[in-house]
């Protein structure tokens, strides 16, 4: 039997240090250990009958049913920066038009960003303005090799700066002890997790990466 060694918050936001850093699958796996929900306010690259959405791709390889996924805010074709990605569709994307999901469907709310905290959405704001704007504290996912040392401290200096809460640090990739501690040390921030490759991806090794990371064996109570 397990218990969660580790108190999540209701709701908080998935950044990276910077793309193609592994959110969508740590967000995953965080669906399947919390039973969460998950939504994705801004997505680009989304297209039709080409790609999966990163609604799709967690649905799928976690089986969890819809109503477990709220519908992204923006939903952009282009494969690249938001700002971007909206100009060219003629659009622009306001802020306050992101607004957080009911909170009365959800026990645990996975807000997944896209790239990193200064990636632009439009003229003047940038992820961490989204963030900001929600009120939700920041859950960093960041690589584990050379140079995640630099990016994790550089991303974790510009939250304290906006005065957003940091859940943690998720390093994805090969145990490396040394980077590790140093963003631990440098940082003065937790390092939640050391996730290796999870390969195949499904909701059998997200679950077991999940409970390996975040959750210990409960002694059975014999009367």
């Amino acid at each position: 039997m397990y218990m969660q060694k580790f108190e999540f918050p209701r709701a908080f936001f998935v950044t990276a240090t910077d793309t193609e850093m592994g959110k969508t699958v740590i967000s995953a796996m965080l669906m399947i250990g919390l039973q969460g929900h998950y939504w994705k306010p801004i997505r680009t690259g989304a297209r039709p009958y080409v790609d999966y959405t990163d609604n799709e791709w967690v649905q799928m390889k976690t089986g969890l049913p819809d109503e477990r996924f709220f519908p992204e805010t923006y939903l952009l074709k282009h494969h690249v920066s938001p700002h971007l990605a909206a100009r060219l569709e003629g659009v622009e994307i306001d802020v306050e038009k992101i607004k957080m999901p009911n909170d009365k469907k959800w026990k645990h709310l996975i807000v997944e960003g896209a790239g990193g905290l200064l990636v632009p959405i439009n003229d003047s704001l940038f992820i961490i303005d989204v963030i900001k704007h929600l009120n939700l504290p920041a859950l960093i996912v960041a690589r584990s090799t050379l140079g995640t040392i630099n990016h994790t401290l550089l991303t974790v200096e510009k939250l304290k700066e906006k005065k957003i809460p940091i859940v943690g640090v998720i390093m994805n990739g090969p145990k490396n002890s040394e980077n590790k501690q140093a963003i631990e040390k440098y940082g003065q921030i937790k390092v939640l997790a050391e996730i290796e490759q999870i390969n195949p991806i499904n909701a059998r090794s997200l679950q077991e990466a999940f409970d390996d990371q975040f959750c210990v064996v409960k002694p059975v109570e014999v009367y």
